[in-house]
């Protein structure tokens, strides 16, 4: 089973990042990024009165979408 862009892995990762920003790459043991994505997203709803926040779920979950892992791979 692969595990790059596309796997059904990563297309729930990014389903998930698309609700909440960060969830996705958090299911991906990217804490980090997860709090990013999670921040960023705070920052552009408050920032916009709400109209740009969406620019955040949209983005975190294209990263978690597309994300290949170290190497290629999946960190398990």
């Amino acid at each position: 089973m692969t595990m790059g862009p596309g796997s059904a892995g990563n297309v729930i990762a990014g389903l998930a990042s698309f609700f909440l920003p960060g969830l996705g790459q958090l299911v991906q043991g990217r804490v980090f990024a997860a709090v990013f994505y999670f921040v960023l997203s705070g920052v552009l709803w408050v920032i916009t009165f709400g109209w740009g926040g969406w620019i955040g779920h949209v983005v975190a979950a294209v990263d978690a979408a597309l994300w290949k892992g170290v190497d290629g791979r999946r960190a398990v």
